[in-house]
């Protein structure tokens, strides 16, 4: 006999309610650490198909296998990223130690007298730019004051992705028993992953490595100052679409023009329009057949969430969280239509 002043249901809600504060216990204790979990979860979609390859088709051992797909992982992205960051951050802090801004003023004014119309104040201009400066530091990573927490993020990052692979069974068993969703639910969730995976984190970073190429040969060649801190500024400007690379080029050639280099600032307009501009949509169209296509507007607000939450690295995982939302709202209201009407709504006349 149960001694309970609970009724069973009230139990069950009980119990739901303890499973969502714990869980929401556990997601704001890992905090910034969970992006960690998140980059395993799309490494592990990466490198799926080459673990299948080895493990199942020939016959490697399984620790042996992902200790090789880690080793790569560290050395081709990881580390190679890292750097990239790096160098970003440190020129950033050049900048902002020691841009001029009587110069930069001196190029606005200039501008002005050439449109005849004058939209600066050197008190907006100098507020606007430390405004700008310290949103870039509040969202980039500051590694060198963070080398500990950064550290962790990719250790967790590996832990986590080697388990992933060494217990696969176990953990696709994991999820299908606990996810509510049908079997064949569960099939087309993972297809869309692996597609919007291909085209949020392949796809665009192929993009933005092509156009940050492009965009630093093209303010080299017209002898524009440091491009190649500018090039990687556009590598990661290039993941917002619309807009990305020309935040880069436009101010470069508005400069040049401003300066009285008139046909380097012409050159620069011509080629990132007619080169740099139409070799993003030539990619996509390409890229488009093989790993789908999503739609600008979910990439452009996923970039703002993502990077609002997750800093940089919110230029991959939110567009994806936001592509992954709209594909489960997609199977709700079809699993929605599916369900069978309450007895006493189908009995109404």
């Amino acid at each position: 006999m149960s001694h309970s002043i609970y009724t069973p249901r009230q139990q069950y809600v009980l119990l739901i309610v303890c499973l969502l504060v714990l869980a929401g216990l556990v997601l704001f204790g890992l905090g910034s650490y969970i992006t960690g979990l998140f980059g395993a979860g799309i490494l592990y979609v990466v490198f799926r198909p080459w673990w299948a390859a080895l493990v199942h088709q020939r016959h490697w051992n399984r620790q042996l296998a992902s200790a090789g797909l880690l080793t790569f992982a560290l050395v081709v992205i990881i580390l190679p990223f890292t750097a990239l960051i790096l160098m970003l951050v440190n020129r950033l802090q050049f900048y902002a130690v020691h841009t001029d801004t009587t110069q930069l003023m001196a190029v606005l004014h200039t501008l002005e007298r050439r449109i005849g119309v004058s939209f600066t104040a050197d008190q907006n201009v100098q507020t606007l730019i430390r405004q700008g400066l310290g949103w870039l530091s509040q969202r980039l990573p500051s590694l060198a004051s963070g080398l500990l927490h950064f550290a962790i993020v990719i250790g967790l990052m590996l832990f986590t992705l080697y388990f992933m692979f060494v217990q696969e069974e176990r953990f696709l068993h994991g999820l299908r028993r606990y996810l509510p969703f049908r079997d064949a639910t569960l099939q087309e969730l993972g297809e869309a992953l692996r597609n919007n995976v291909h085209a949020n984190v392949l796809g665009q970073a192929l993009i933005s490595l092509v156009q940050a190429t492009l965009t630093g040969l093209l303010l080299w060649v017209f002898q524009v100052p440091d491009a190649l801190f500018w090039g990687m500024v556009s590598f990661f400007m290039a993941f917002i679409p619309v807009l990305g690379t020309p935040l880069v080029w436009g101010p470069a050639a508005l400069v040049k023009l401003a300066q009285g280099h008139t046909g380097q600032g012409v050159g620069i307009l011509l080629i990132g329009v007619v080169v740099v501009m139409n070799i993003d949509n030539l990619l996509r169209i390409v890229l488009a057949r093989r790993i789908g296509d999503i739609h600008p507007l979910i990439t452009l607000v996923g970039v703002i969430l993502g990077v609002e939450i997750f800093g940089i690295l919110g230029l991959v995982i939110g567009p994806l969280l936001l592509s992954y939302f709209m594909v489960l709202m997609r199977v709700f209201e079809r699993e929605n239509r599916l369900r069978p009407a309450p007895a006493d709504t189908a009995a109404q006349p």
